[in-house]
């Protein structure tokens, strides 16, 4: 049976990477892990667990165009089905998610549409919220704001903090990647109107 074929991009200690090769999932075939960022920890479990890994610096590059041209080189060398964003902290261009769309998946530690873009744990506290979360959605050239394919929810306790909350929402983006990719593997997610 022909596995997933999954390409990686990090930026960081990639603890969603780390969940996502740790969940020995019989369908994915993980191909290479890919960073922006040559400090990244998360490469040196990749490399640990006998992934290929790869740098490329976007520092490098003159523009943003530029780096995402290289990019998509990369990760096209190893022709994956699906290329997933593992705390990949790059905004992208129209360019290159079109070129994946459809193929292209993300995280957000938020209960999407709601609280787009950074600081949501403390923008939840903020705003008073009982309940929080994380979504797995489709990328589209719109911030956050693709087909959601996968949500968990957590209330907000009255004693949370914005570390404790991140905590236990960092939990369930672990859980539920994982979960999403298996679900894409199976052929279980049908986009529409992407």
């Amino acid at each position: 049976m022909k596995k997933l074929a999954v390409v990686i991009l990090i930026s960081g200690r990639g603890s969603n990477m780390q969940a996502i090769v740790e969940a020995h999932d019989p369908l994915v075939e993980i191909r290479a892990v890919i960073s922006n960022r040559a400090d990244a920890a998360g490469l040196i479990f990749a490399q640990q667990q006998g992934i290929v890994t790869e740098v490329l610096d976007h520092q490098r590059f003159a523009t943003r165009e530029l780096f995402d041209h290289a990019l998509i080189a990369c990760i096209d060398r190893y022709s994956p089905d699906l290329v997933v964003l593992a705390g990949f902290m790059r905004i992208l261009t129209a360019e290159f998610v079109t070129h994946y769309l459809g193929r292209l998946i993300n995280i957000h530690p938020s209960l999407l549409p709601k609280y787009k873009g950074l600081h949501t744990h403390a923008r939840v506290l903020a705003a008073g919220e009982t309940e929080h979360g994380a979504t797995v959605h489709f990328v589209t050239a719109e911030l956050d704001a693709g087909p959601t394919i996968l949500q968990a929810r957590v209330p907000v306790l009255p004693t949370d903090d914005e570390n404790s909350l991140a905590a236990r929402i960092l939990e369930q983006e672990h859980r539920i990647y994982s979960q999403a990719i298996h679900q894409f593997a199976e052929g279980g997610i049908v986009v529409q109107n992407i």
